[in-house]
């Protein structure tokens, strides 16, 4: 596995790739990252494969950069856990041939003043709400690194599930040849939805902290039972969900209902496929996590 730092260096590791396949990660990895790594290596191999006129190697690509431009100021940035030499272990254990972990200097050698704005109507909702300007940070930053790595493909987790949203627009609007492929969340054995945030919470607040999928799947069984009966009360639903948590210590910021195609609002009964969304801070750690309602 080459572990390269400069944009040059990472296009020359690259020349001649049959196919490239990518995982772009902020580092501190865990199985989730993990398994979207195994299933870039499939998906490379098979693609290559499949073109037996490109003679070249089919490759994987981890990204490993703590992007500064998607935190807020009052933000983790600083905090947010750098666990470098032990990624790159457990990305060769899992098909990685190539890490690219700039240096902040390596990928924005001048202030990045060029930036993708996604749409206000995708992108300012639930977590641009409550983090303005987060979702201009990703949209930039992941732009930026499909021009640098030119993937034919990009893995990215469903538990961030707005975000996979807008990268793939952002790759339909640009009309950039890359395919998008969403890996399922992760979990525990308890149901909590694994993330590099999760080291953060103390012993108490970890077992505490399951709680949050637990309401999501309680809203969903409340949505189908409305959809049933024709009853459906979705606001009712979502205070429910929201008063949940906070009786038992926490912070929501949004326990909601969205329609799966563009996380709009549901306000009558409908055959469209939703999802459950919920962001809440437990302690001092701020935790999301969703479902789809299939």
């Amino acid at each position: 596995m080459h572990i390269v730092h400069s944009i040059n260096d990472l296009r020359h590791t690259l020349q001649g790739a049959a196919c490239r396949a990518f995982v772009p990660t902020m580092g501190n990895l865990h199985e989730g990252h993990l398994k979207l790594m195994r299933m870039a290596r499939t998906a490379a191999d098979q693609r290559a494969t499949a073109s037996p006129q490109n003679a070249g190697k089919a490759m994987t690509v981890a990204s490993i950069f703590v992007n500064r431009l998607q935190f807020a100021p009052h933000e983790d940035f600083d905090s947010y856990p750098r666990t470098f030499e032990r990624d790159c272990e457990q990305l060769k254990a899992n098909g990685c041939d190539v890490v690219f972990a700039p240096t902040e200097k390596d990928l924005y050698p001048e202030p990045q003043v060029f930036k993708v704005h996604p749409p206000a109507e995708l992108a300012d909702i639930l977590e641009g709400a409550f983090r303005p300007g987060f979702f201009v940070g990703v949209s930039t930053v992941v732009h930026k690194l499909f021009n640098v790595v030119q993937p034919d493909i990009a893995m990215f987790g469903k538990k961030d599930y707005q975000q996979l949203m807008v990268i793939r627009r952002m790759v339909q609007q640009m009309a950039l040849p890359i395919e998008i492929i969403g890996g399922e969340t992760e979990r525990a054995n308890d149901g909590l939805a694994l993330s590099s945030r999760n080291g953060y919470l103390s012993v108490e607040e970890r077992a505490e902290a399951v709680q949050l999928s637990l309401a999501l799947k309680t809203m969903i069984a409340k949505v189908k039972e409305g959809l049933t009966s024709s009853k459906l009360n979705i606001a009712a639903i979502e205070e429910h969900a929201m008063q949940t948590l906070r009786e038992r210590g926490w912070q929501p910021d949004y326990m909601t209902v969205r329609k799966q195609h563009d996380l709009s609002p549901v306000s009558k009964i409908t055959t469209d496929p939703l999802v459950v969304l919920g962001a809440a801070r437990l302690g001092k750690t701020r935790l999301i996590d969703n479902l789809e309602i299939i």
